[in-house]
């Protein structure tokens, strides 16, 4: 005989799958810090912040997501809880290099970008350098 469901069960199921995880990786002596959720097995959505914001702006905007996507949102190097080491160059190509690091770093080989402002050139340089990772791009105006 079946148990019967109760409302308990399905929301702490619910809050399982939307619970955000605060992460941290090394990406070539950078220490990026990294917002998470949603199931690892499902498509992954990566979310790029603009300028001069960070992940923390996608607090939100994140549990919305993952109950169907699997959310990974960094701090780029100087940005949020990532730190730069000294003598980082801020150009959108360094910028690139670190999230690109940190996408293999933490195991993504295909992903959706969500991009604008500062998001959008580092996006677009993680799109051209490797366009068989990305599975879909959304811009936002």
């Amino acid at each position: 005989m079946n148990a019967p469901v109760r409302a308990a069960d399905f929301v702490v199921d619910a809050f399982a799958a939307t619970a955000v995880r605060h992460r941290a990786v090394d990406v070539e002596g950078v220490r990026v810090f990294y917002r998470e959720a949603g199931p690892a097995d499902a498509p992954t959505v990566l979310l790029l912040h603009g300028f001069p914001s960070a992940s923390h702006m996608f607090r939100n905007l994140i549990p919305q997501l993952a109950g169907r996507y699997h959310v990974v949102a960094p701090d780029f190097p100087g940005f949020g809880l990532t730190q730069a080491p000294n003598g980082f160059r801020y150009t959108f190509d360094n910028l690139a290099h670190v999230v690109d690091g940190f996408t293999q770093a933490i195991g993504l080989s295909r992903y959706a970008i969500y991009v604008f402002d500062y998001g959008a050139p580092v996006g677009w340089r993680l799109a051209m350098a490797h366009p068989e990772r990305i599975s879909a791009i959304v811009t936002q105006n």
